[in-house]
């Protein structure tokens, strides 16, 4: 009897999803306003996933922003296949790969530099940004799609299917890269803690 009566209300209380206005927007023509509302709407998780793929804060915002603009000029044959948020993340991927076979390695060097002691807060400050250094060391030993997986899951927050579309895989397939992926990583990361 509970069980029914939790089902009635359930049910009364799912409403459809609402469209998105993107998509409504990109349905009119109106490709300046969409980008524009995928610039607000999308940019923080599109600049965290080019962040967490590239290292740099510089070329993160560089790669949302050529991200975006690659976006705009698409639009006219958006296909709807997935949300606008996974076809953005998808682009991204694109563009930030684009950046990690052109970009040079010098900059590791400037990371390297000594913290002076302020007390514990810069400790901590300092023990964090070492662990962000080793995680992005480890991801940088991982195949790119699997670093590209764990990025998409673990930094732009997207779902399973969210990343198959990205990805341009099944989400059977994006579940089993994902799990791979993470196992790797732990083993990479083991691996770099026993060597340290």
């Amino acid at each position: 009897m509970q069980a029914r009566a939790l089902a009635a209300v359930t049910a009364v209380t799912e409403l459809p999803p609402e469209p998105d206005p993107i998509i409504a927007l990109l349905h009119e023509g109106r490709h300046r306003e969409a980008i524009a509302l995928c610039a607000r709407r999308h940019g923080a998780v599109l600049g965290r996933l080019c962040m967490a793929l590239l290292g740099s804060q510089a070329d993160a915002d560089e790669a949302t922003q050529e991200t975006l603009l690659r976006a705009h000029r698409a639009m006219a044959t958006y296909r709807g296949e997935g949300s606008v948020k996974a076809w953005l993340c998808g682009i991204a991927r694109h563009v930030c790969a684009h950046f990690l076979e052109s970009r040079r390695r010098g900059r590791e060097l400037a990371e390297l530099a000594v913290v002076p002691d302020l007390g514990d807060e810069s400790q901590d400050m300092f023990a964090n940004r070492q662990r962000a250094r080793e995680l992005r060391a480890a991801l940088s030993q991982m195949k790119p799609s699997e670093r590209d997986v764990l990025v998409l899951r673990y930094v732009a927050d997207l779902s399973h299917r969210e990343i198959a579309t990205a990805c341009n895989l099944d989400e059977a397939t994006a579940r089993k890269r994902i799990s791979r992926a993470l196992a790797r990583l732990r083993s990479v990361l083991s691996t770099s803690d026993k060597d340290a």
